[in-house]
């Protein structure tokens, strides 16, 4: 997922981490989404979901071996 663009909207700026969430009302906890953050957003999207109460990580983006 290398040069991946952050998922808040109007945001354009390459992704650092991984926002993993679901929700658990329709998923079962095998089913994870993924949103591409950047730094500026990273909390934002993370609060964006724990505020309704979805489980919810925010891990560094994998980093590719573009050799």
């Amino acid at each position: 997922m290398s040069g991946a663009q952050c998922s808040r909207a109007g945001c354009r700026a390459v992704a650092g981490w991984q926002v993993v969430w679901r929700n658990p009302r329709i998923h079962g906890p095998e089913r994870r989404k993924i949103w591409a953050a950047c730094d500026a957003h990273r909390e934002f999207l993370h609060d964006y979901l724990a505020s309704r109460e979805f489980p919810v990580e925010v891990i560094p983006m994998p980093v590719s071996d573009a050799s």
